[in-house]
């Protein structure tokens, strides 16, 4: 088995030994979620600040460079073969974090979610790769591919047909997947499969869904996300294509009857708490996003 993992465009050559991240890097933040020990924020770009020390920290490194959707982080003696790929990479016995996240989804996360029938879901895509389709379908059959809106519907199509998963998009999205083998039509929650339902939530784009499954886990697409400099749940307010008024709304409809544990966006960093906490900080975050007013776009504003 090999990996292409070829860039659209070779690196600057760096003299030296050690880790580091090359010029290409959009800041997408996914390289310091994986390793936030070791790689940070810096000018507007991620910045390799310390090197592993221990086996646990290399293979975090690994992992930021696997997932990097710009093929950006580089270390002058380390190859990423497939016998060092972590992907898909357990979060949880449930949730496995897909990685090798797709320019085409400007690098957004995707999951794979198991379920008790030994089948499994996934959410957004990866980049395509019949290699890593197969990776993938070691976990369990793939059933469903759930698309939580426009911005990630990339590479839908042939996960599904590689799967024979069916395809799951909202209407007001449609455009983008045109040929989905299935619409979520208007707001009102629609049950997907047993124990996970889909929530329709209009503000990020026209058809943003997030999808809930079993009272644990929140995928929710580009709606929200867990900020490590707020230490809070938080709106991409200066990323919303589509109205942060209606945004709002959506939030207000749908957070009372949300509980979960884990929030798994698209973009922006992962975490768990207990359903209680998660609750309280949502209908805070609810609150907080009625304040807000539409904003010209600008991805330099989001608080990673």
């Amino acid at each position: 088995m090999s990996y292409d993992l070829s860039p659209e465009a070779e690196p600057e050559e760096r003299a030296g030994e050690g880790w580091y991240v090359d010029t290409r890097c959009t800041n997408c933040d996914v390289a310091r979620q994986l390793a936030p020990d070791m790689i940070r924020e810096q000018d507007g770009r991620a910045e390799v600040f310390r090197q592993p020390q221990t086996e646990a920290e290399q293979r975090q490194l690994y992992a930021a460079a696997f997932a990097c959707h710009t093929r950006s982080i580089h270390h002058p003696a380390h190859h990423l073969t497939p016998d060092v790929d972590p992907f898909p990479l357990a979060l949880d016995d449930t949730v496995h974090h897909c990685g090798h996240n797709s320019r085409h989804t400007a690098g957004a996360n995707a999951y794979l979610l198991r379920r008790p029938t030994g089948s499994t879901m996934m959410i957004d895509t990866p980049r395509w790769s019949a290699e890593l389709a197969d990776r993938y379908e070691a976990l369990g059959p793939v059933t469903d591919v759930l698309l939580t809106h426009r911005d990630h519907a990339a590479h839908g199509r042939r996960y599904a047909d590689r799967f024979g998963a069916r395809l799951w998009i909202h209407e007001g999205d449609l455009d983008a997947a045109p040929d989905a083998d299935h619409l979520i039509r208007g707001t009102d929650p629609v049950e997907i499969g047993a124990g996970v339902t889909a929530y329709p939530l209009p503000g990020h784009t026209r058809g943003s869904v997030l999808y809930l499954a079993d009272g644990m886990y929140c995928f929710s697409g580009d709606s929200f996300y867990w900020s490590r400099t707020t230490a809070d749940l938080e709106v991409a307010a200066s990323v919303t294509w589509y109205s942060i008024t209606e945004l709002a709304a959506s939030l207000a409809r749908t957070a009372p009857r949300l509980r979960f544990e884990w929030v798994l966006p698209g973009h922006g960093d992962r975490k768990r708490l207990p359903a209680e906490e998660m609750t309280r900080r949502l209908a805070h975050l609810t609150a907080r996003t009625r304040t807000l007013q539409p904003q010209p776009i600008d991805f330099t504003a989001v608080r990673w």
